[in-house]
């Protein structure tokens, strides 16, 4: 499904990113995690084609699509939720939702269908479906760019610490959701800092540091590591 091999990103004379492989299978949740500037948020950007690669390759179903632009990127089904939250704040829940099925504007009734099913796997958000996005809390945000994304029907959700900001009751709704997600066949990356919440429905686990892979395995092995935050802080 998605391959990324021997990537590398740089910010002018900066190597954020060296030589990164890393694999999801379809219908896998893969978990990127790490301390704050370990290149995690570089890696995701760069397969969204928001970054352009210094070098190595980046395969959706076997096409090489490193050279890819976002917007060509959404066509090919591949979605990213930034870390930033951005949502439209002075338009309504459902205007944002709609938004994002820009793509498939010409199929209305299957657009109508897609927002009823983020409105069902949301709850909250149909409760606000008519309030403007910028009135939501931290958590609904979170929840809305999460199906705003999906409202482009991604076969690749990349995710950017969903978690960042939130309270706790908040973040167990939010991995709740993603899980659903997964589990509906959805092909997940999750770049994530809170390590036991993402290995906790990740299916396989790396852990980048320094703008490296310094760990790799099933999820359940690297949250069985008696090293991991030694792993994150190089010792």
């Amino acid at each position: 499904m998605l391959e990324v091999t021997e990537l590398a990103v740089r910010y002018g004379a900066i190597r954020a990113v060296h030589n990164v492989s890393l694999r999801a299978a379809k219908g896998e949740l893969i978990a990127v995690l790490g301390a704050n500037g370990a290149g995690k948020s570089s890696t995701l950007k760069c397969i969204a084609g928001a970054l352009k690669a210094a070098g190595g390759t980046i395969r959706l179903d076997g096409q090489d699509v490193t050279s890819a632009k976002p917007e060509q990127m959404v066509r090919l089904g591949v979605a990213m939720v930034p870390e930033t939250r951005d949502v439209f704040p002075d338009l309504t829940v459902s205007e944002n939702l709609t938004l994002g099925s820009y793509i498939h504007r010409r199929d209305r009734s299957q657009v109508e269908s897609d927002r009823e099913k983020m409105l069902t796997l949301f709850p909250r958000l149909r409760e606000r479906a008519s309030q403007a996005a910028g009135t939501l809390s931290g958590g609904e945000q979170q929840m809305l760019v999460i199906a705003r994304a999906m409202m482009s029907r991604p076969k690749v959700l990349l995710l950017d610490e969903p978690s960042l900001g939130l309270a706790p009751v908040v973040v167990d709704a939010i991995f709740d959701m993603i899980a659903e997600l997964k589990h509906s066949g959805l092909t997940i990356v999750l770049v994530e800092q809170n390590a036991a919440k993402a290995l906790s429905i990740a299916d396989r686990a790396y852990v980048m540091r320094l703008g490296r892979i310094a760990a790799e395995g099933p999820a359940n092995e690297i949250a069985a590591k008696t090293d991991l935050g030694a792993l994150y802080l190089g010792g």
